[in-house]
């Protein structure tokens, strides 16, 4: 590589411009996690980022786009949390892994509360295609290895596949998370634990 095709480092103003990006995102999760889309609003966005909206809205064009972002931003660590995990690991050890995952971000205050089947994000969510693409991976992959945890025993195959994906999905935003937190008689880690095992035993073939 000559020193004309080495890529060209991003100015400061863009860098900045970048980590003020990171910033509202981080924001727009927390209070997606907390309260959920209908309830926030772009002033709080703006409050805890500690910009004007006006400045927001070089961003973000939107409430919509400012939650898409976010929801684009949780879907690409999914993905990359897949990535990491051992190929030799079962079928439904992959499975137990990822919704542990994706409860330890719930309990965090890390993961976006869905939206609803009417909410204008669902809308603007259908129509973005790195979301639906990191989606539909995402999907892809914990298909393909509920139907092998099908085949091996692991998950009753009696099951539809779909079902059980959304059965895991669900687990994203399961209010028994909280409600045993809010008890304060276990740990994180317990409380993931005592979840994983009544969702994988219900799912176990009888």
């Amino acid at each position: 590589m000559t020193p004309d095709t080495l890529p060209s480092k991003p100015s400061f103003k863009a860098q900045m411009l970048l980590a003020r990006e990171d910033a509202i995102i981080q924001s727009v999760n927390r209070l997606l996690a907390e309260k959920g889309f209908e309830a926030m609003t772009v002033d709080e966005v703006a409050a805890a980022v500690g910009i004007a909206k006006a400045s927001l809205y070089k961003h973000f064009p939107s409430k919509e786009d400012l939650a898409a972002a976010a929801m684009v931003s949780v879907m690409r660590r999914a993905q990359a949390f897949l990535d990491t995990l051992p190929a030799e690991l079962s079928a439904v050890d992959k499975l137990r892994k990822v919704v542990a995952w994706t409860m330890g971000l719930k309990l965090a205050g890390e993961m976006p509360s869905l939206p609803s089947q009417n909410s204008s994000l669902r809308t603007a969510l259908m129509a973005n295609k790195d979301y639906m693409d990191g989606l539909m991976d995402v999907s892809d992959r914990l298909g393909a290895w509920i139907e092998a945890a099908q085949a091996k025993g692991a998950i009753n195959p009696k099951l539809p596949p779909i079902a059980v994906l959304y059965t895991l999905y669900a687990r994203a935003c399961d209010p028994v998370l909280e409600f045993l937190k809010m008890g304060e008689l276990y740990t994180d880690d317990e409380v993931i634990a005592l979840v994983l095992s009544t969702c994988f035993e219900g799912l176990e073939a009888r």
